[in-house]
């Protein structure tokens, strides 16, 4: 059983609050996800949209030039397609080639950067203009796969990863499964918590209605939940209950979907959306502030709007950057018998072009880059993932957020209660392409009150059926 964790008093005065607007700045999903394209945050880190053929012919290096052929210019010369944000800076970019570059004497590499967040547009289009990268991060691999323009991973390639078929696309790897993402956690405010006389966090979904209660009672909202033009944030609690409602007993149930052998109309996973739905039928959820993006959701959770927040691992990097940070601490999503269920997606790593010039030496680079551990350990502290790798410790270095959820992590694994994490999933357990956003626009009806648990069930259903026949 997962015992209630008591409280200790928070040391922390709410009038700090204001103090966290620093830190809010970049906790984005970061370089730990699949890819896959998101409604995410439309933060002043990403660079505007170049137009026209300009994007599609043009990519920034790290020293200013300009992307070559796949197919031609120096063998010794891979292209590598990244993304940057305040704390992936172009410094942080050149230092971790280096460190790789410095192990193989007349490796080269040139650096490409997607001028948007979506990296997996950026890399068609340059496919498009026979410029596809040797080398990229966090593309999408569906679509690249299936057209045979990514190297498959074999099993030999894989021995130092600890889900060596994370993302597995007709049972082969095209994407190193390099990171975990716990998505969701809760994170939470001790102060908050002690206002409303909660003396310990929930185990068991009934304690968290309980404490909800005592939330709202004490005049603080119970959760702060997202949506708007970043959807993906409002998805969240239906992955904490598809999680502990659907997967616990099916951890294969999105595999069983796309043969039909599950729908969403079956009473578990209407039972997932109902409890959402109820929690802000209740006032749990305020219902206005499903209207805030990604960003301004975060800054409202850190300046005390909301008691609990549920939201994926990379929150701990923004959590430790604030001056509140020993104020919030970390729970898993309960369930109703109080053992612990931990949704997580594990993947987002490097891909190698098929068609690579020297795939040799893309292959040594990519395993290189993605196995160097003061890669792995600035990937934790700039973006708060868990490297996948075996073997791998965090860096001392750590907060105190990022530590309570790592360990609350490893207890999942222990206990062998880690399952998948719902609309986050990749390759032959993913989502229809079509159906992300088709989900996002669901799960905020629900919460919304514009369609019950099973009318946005039967939705998904008859969605689906289209997007199965296109």
């Amino acid at each position: 059983m997962f015992t209630r964790r008591h409280l200790a008093p928070s040391s922390v005065d709410t009038a700090t609050n204001k103090a966290a607007d620093a830190a809010t700045a970049d906790s984005a999903p970061g370089s730990g996800g699949s890819g896959r394209r998101r409604r995410r945050p439309a933060l002043p880190r990403f660079a505007a949209l170049a137009a026209g053929a300009a994007l599609a012919l043009s990519a920034c290096s790290a020293a200013g030039g300009s992307s070559s052929s796949s197919s031609g210019g120096d063998n010794n010369t891979i292209t590598f397609l990244t993304f940057e944000t305040p704390n992936l800076t172009p410094a942080y970019w050149d230092a971790a080639i280096k460190r790789v570059t410095d192990q193989f004497p007349g490796m080269k590499v040139k650096r490409l950067v997607s001028p948007t967040s979506d990296r997996t547009s950026y890399a068609k289009q340059l496919k498009a203009s026979g410029q596809f990268p040797d080398v990229m991060i966090a593309v999408t691999p569906t679509g690249f796969a299936q057209a045979g323009d990514l190297y498959a991973w074999q099993p030999g390639d894989l021995t130092q990863f600890e889900v060596p078929d994370g993302g597995a696309i007709g049972g082969k790897v095209y994407q190193l499964p390099a990171n975990t993402q716990t998505i969701p956690m809760v994170y939470y405010r001790k102060s908050m918590f002690a206002k409303a006389g909660i003396t310990a966090t929930p185990t068991t979904y009934q304690q968290m209605l309980d404490d909800s209660a005592k939330l709202k009672a004490a005049g603080v909202l119970p959760f702060q939940v997202g949506g708007g033009s970043d959807a993906f944030a409002a998805v969240l609690p239906l992955s904490a209950t598809v999680a502990t409602q659907v997967y616990r007993q099916d951890p294969n149930w999105l595999v069983e979907r796309h043969t039909n052998q599950v729908k969403f109309s079956d009473p578990d996973f209407v039972d997932a959306l109902q409890r959402v739905g109820d929690l802000a039928a209740k006032g749990y959820i305020d219902r206005s502030g499903l209207s805030r993006n990604y960003a301004d959701s975060q800054k409202a959770f850190l300046d005390g709007s909301g008691a609990m927040y549920p939201m994926g691992i990379w929150f701990a990097s923004a959590a430790d950057a604030s001056p509140i940070k020993d104020d919030i601490g970390v729970f898993a999503w309960p369930t109703d018998d109080g053992k612990l269920v931990m949704p997580a997606y594990t993947g987002g790593g490097l891909e190698v072009s098929a068609h690579a010039k020297n795939l040799d030496m893309a292959k040594k680079f990519a395993l290189a880059f993605q196995l160097d551990k003061q890669n792995l350990d600035n990937n934790v502290l700039s973006d708060a993932l868990f490297p996948a790798i075996k073997g791998y410790t965090p860096p001392s270095t750590t907060g105190p957020v990022f530590n309570e959820s790592y360990q609350l992590y490893q207890q999942a694994k222990t206990s062998g209660t880690v399952v998948k994490a719902f609309s986050w999933e990749a390759g032959d357990d993913a989502l229809l392409p079509g159906m992300v956003d088709v989900v996002y626009g669901a799960v905020e009806d629900v919460m919304l009150g514009k369609k019950s648990a099973k009318d946005a069930a039967s939705y998904l259903d008859s969605e689906w059926a289209k997007q199965s026949s296109d």
